[in-house]
């Protein structure tokens, strides 16, 4: 039997997101295997679980054995803290220094890599007697946020000296996972640090998913993003990786069927015309609902277990198919993406963009149902 569970949000609507937490268990299951014992795994839960709803997903996560949280925002942090979330969690973005006590007030670590941030969780310690917990962030090659190489040993040294603040660990990013070279020359900065310090009790974490699946590196936490969700990042060649099941699938009722005769066009710009007498559906899902108008003309959907092809632009609303030969009626369910035949790697590929970006845009108004 399914269980169903509906996030708080308007579910008035012939079409939603379905999430399957049975899939999300298996693929952390499925991730942990290829991941060292003695390592610890961070959830990274960045930007709602990717448009999948973090606070829904993070109980699963949790008892599918995640350890950590990596929130985006102090913010995300917070939504988790709500429902009574426990486990760490850890702003892996840059932190207003203005919202350092709040964090602190909220047990949510942050990343550090400047003396404005130092000079913040002294202020917020001599406020509150709440000593700040800090990962410190190197920048050894992404260049978007973190103290750079060279100054790296010396900041992370005065961290660990600071009395008013509690450092939990280390951290930096990998660019070019899917890149041997770029990737080396990364490692190799994180070694050279690592091994000038005193790194005993503290979290060290340099592994994304990719990195996680294609390198062994130096640390004892890792953290994976978009594999927990069933989509794989670009990895080079002899990658462990692991069997996963894309949890999000689209779907939505047909809300008109009309026929199109030969010779008619439809929808604005009329970019489709029939070339014999068809059959139309309209499902209330466009645009607005994260579907990029570029994929217009260029997707199939599934309907009573046959495919069918959406046909004209897709607007703000609602987008048309054609059924073909197909028995649809008013009602029925269209499968725009169910991961098995259906998948989001497709639509990014003829978007020329990647899984993670789709994932988020569907968060826009969609309600969620969760599955088990």
């Amino acid at each position: 039997m399914k269980n169903v569970r509906q996030s708080n949000i308007n579910i008035h609507k012939d079409a939603w997101v379905e999430i399957n937490l049975e899939y999300l268990a298996q693929n952390i299951q499925a991730i942990k295997k290829i991941v060292p014992q003695d390592k610890k795994m961070m959830a990274i839960v960045k930007a709602d679980a990717y448009g999948h709803g973090a606070q829904m997903l993070a109980q699963t996560m949790l008892a599918s054995g995640v350890d950590y949280f990596g929130v985006s925002s102090i913010d995300e942090g917070l939504d988790l803290r709500q429902i009574k979330i426990k486990a760490p969690i850890l702003v892996v973005g840059a932190v207003p220094v203005w919202a350092v006590e709040t964090a602190t007030q909220n047990d949510i670590s942050i990343s550090i890599f400047n003396e404005t941030h130092l000079k913040a969780c002294r202020e917020t310690f001599n406020r509150t007697g709440i000593k700040p917990k800090v990962h410190v962030k190197i920048d050894t090659g992404m260049n978007r946020i973190g103290v750079r190489t060279e100054n790296a040993v010396e900041f992370i040294k005065k961290v660990q000296n600071a009395d008013y603040l509690i450092l939990e660990g280390i951290f930096t990013h990998l660019a070019s996972a899917e890149e041997l070279e770029p990737t080396r020359e990364q490692v190799n900065a994180w070694n050279e640090i690592i091994n000038q310090i005193n790194t005993s009790g503290l979290l060290l974490h340099i592994q994304n998913t990719a990195g996680t699946f294609a390198y062994d590196i130096k640390s004892n936490m890792v953290r994976v993003g978009i594999s927990l969700y069933g989509l794989y990042p670009d990895l080079p060649n002899n990658s462990k990786k692991p069997i996963i099941k894309q949890i999000m699938s689209l779907k939505g009722r047909i809300t008109n069927i009309h026929e199109l005769r030969a010779g008619e066009s439809i929808s604005y710009g009329h970019t489709f015309t029939a070339y014999e007498s068809t059959k139309v559906a309209t499902i209330p899902i466009g645009y607005a609902d994260g579907i990029s108008r570029l994929l217009s003309n260029k997707i199939e959907a599934e309907v009573n277990g046959e495919k069918i092809r959406q046909i004209g632009n897709i607007t703000m609303d609602q987008m048309m198919f054609d059924l073909g030969e197909t028995d649809a009626q008013i009602g029925d369910v269209v499968t725009l993406l169910n991961g098995e035949g259906l998948s989001l790697d497709t639509w990014a590929k003829l978007l020329g963009t990647i899984n993670y970006e789709l994932t988020c845009r569907l968060k826009v108004r969609l309600p969620r149902i969760y599955t088990r």
